[in-house]
């Protein structure tokens, strides 16, 4: 039983957000663990099912433990009026062992999540990319999320993306509640959702965001995967951070290997460790056992503060360039780079950039806004661990720019470029929005999209015409608007039966 004394006291108890109640219990955990005594440690872990939320901060003076009865917190002081709560607790048969780090992460997590972590059903109809004026028949599929400031929900792009109606249900509820996409980043996998029913919002919780976690600090992944309908924790530790191959929007930005099952359902829902959110599950390693991928908090900020700044996500910043290594000797000495010189060597750069103004080919970068470039193309990160330069260009804001120290003919030289979101020749996705197509005379004609080559199966690189599929990943586009435009199909008319021969040409 819990005793909260005072009239004041007690209203006080009753209007505090139980959110308090939890981060005041995770912080006693992570702070007072070590020093509990052994009977407070045992007793812990059998804990199944404790409603921590509702212990009041002004009830936090003094814990005791009472070996096979419950928990015991008092208020310092004693009134006459006072409001009494019942703990509801289900000891477990582990009550006598020790609880290990991860199992206490994994406890907080769920803890954190039931308040904020919501099941996310979309009904999705993605466009025939062949047959370009028809929608593919609908289907459905489900994702996780969770409740951040503002009243809004986080999740992953491809959880709601060529989406036609959404519905998130909450922790313990049957109702399912109609949601509207917010903003979509495609190319960080990350999308906010907002719920106009104020009903929705009663007790729900927003969750704070943390800092990247460093290698072998455990985190617990929350969400709604597949195998059942109820809410999931899997606990595991940081394997790797780096910059990683996201599949979703086909781009090269930060993230996060864990060792923790990431299965579909999972995605979009968050990775917690200790009481706050470092990184969003979205992706897995297809034919690995227990490797899966959380997005950061660094580019889940990025993306957050895009929406907020301007209304409309823009994306994340581009060099424009293809960079080559310098670990090569001979390479060095032809380019006349000095022993304690570092940099990596351009080979090509977009047209459409900015550092195309002022960057050459054959330049060799030596730094990024002062940071050094080693000859592999890495830069410092951490406690001795390294990442690609690519990172530090990701990480600025549209319209930011950098500093450049280059070396030229042996020459060093400084440029400032202005940075920006660059659009390859050929899309690289295309969500949410209808293809655009021309007819005339039985001639259907297409721009060029590698949705369009994903149309000729899993192994498109492969089964697609090559000349289109070397076309979508190597060409740059020349001026803005540009489109890399191919025929089609041919309807068989009558008139012009000849047509049939030119299926899949390159026009422009």
């Amino acid at each position: 039983m819990l005793r909260v004394g005072s009239s004041a006291a007690g209203r006080a108890f009753r209007s505090l957000n139980r959110r308090h109640y939890r981060q005041i219990l995770v912080s006693h955990f992570s702070h007072s663990f070590a020093k509990a005594p052994h009977s407070f440690r045992s007793y812990s872990n059998g804990i199944n099912n404790c409603n921590f939320w509702r212990l009041s901060r002004y009830s936090l003076s003094s814990y005791s433990t009472i070996a096979g009865a419950g928990l015991s917190i008092e208020k310092a002081s004693s009134e006459a009026d006072s409001v009494e709560l019942e703990l509801q607790t289900e000891v477990s048969p582990q009550l006598r062992t020790g609880l290990d780090g991860e199992a206490l992460s994994a406890f907080l997590a769920i803890e954190l999540a039931l308040d904020s972590v919501v099941k996310i059903f979309t009904v999705t109809s993605s466009p025939n990319y062949h047959l370009p004026w028809q929608n593919k028949s609908q289907r459905e599929t489900m994702g996780s999320g969770f409740v951040i400031s503002g009243k809004r929900i986080l999740t992953n792009a491809h959880v709601v993306a060529d989406h036609t109606f959404v519905l998130v249900r909450k922790h313990g509820s049957p109702t399912k509640y109609r949601a509207e996409v917010q903003a979509v980043g495609h190319d960080c996998d990350l999308a906010i959702l907002v719920v106009e029913n104020e009903e929705f919002w009663e007790d729900m919780n927003p969750l704070e965001f943390g800092e990247i976690p460093y290698l072998q600090e455990a985190v617990a992944v929350v969400g709604y995967p597949q195998g059942g309908d109820n809410i999931s924790v899997t606990k595991g530790v940081v394997s790797r951070v780096e910059p990683t191959q996201y599949v979703h929007g086909a781009t090269q930005l930060l993230a996060i290997q864990i060792d923790a099952a990431i299965n579909p359902g999972n995605s979009g829902g968050p990775a917690i460790m200790g009481d706050k959110v470092a990184g969003v599950a979205f992706q897995n390693l297809s034919g690995a056992e227990n490797i899966g991928y959380i997005i950061p908090v660094p580019v889940i900020k990025h993306f957050i503060a895009g929406v907020e700044e301007s209304g409309n996500y823009k994306g994340f910043c581009s060099l424009g360039l293809s960079c080559q290594s310098t670990e090569n000797v001979q390479l060095r000495e032809n380019f006349q780079m000095r022993p304690d010189l570092t940099g990596v060597m351009v080979n090509r750069i977009n047209p459409l950039s900015e550092a195309h103004k002022v960057l050459k080919k054959d330049d060799i970068i030596l730094s990024f806004d002062g940071i050094p470039i080693a000859n592999d193309g890495t830069v410092p990160f951490r406690n001795r661990e390294r990442i690609t330069f690519d990172h530090l260009v990701s990480m600025k804001k549209p319209n930011e720019s950098a500093a450049l120290k280059v070396l030229r003919n042996g020459e060093e030289h400084e440029f400032n470029v202005v940075l920006r979101p660059l659009q390859p020749l050929v899309p690289v996705h295309q969500f949410d929005k209808l293809p655009s197509y021309f007819i005339f005379a039985g001639l259907v004609f297409v721009p060029l999209t590698q949705p369009y080559l994903h149309e000729y199966g899993e192994d498109w690189y492969n089964t697609s015409p090559r000349r289109l599929c070397e076309a979508a990943l190597r060409e740059l586009p020349k001026k803005a608007g540009e489109q890399f435009v191919i025929l089609s199909q041919v309807f068989m008319v009558s008139q012009f039966p000849f047509f049939q021969i030119f299926n899949n040409q390159i026009i422009c």
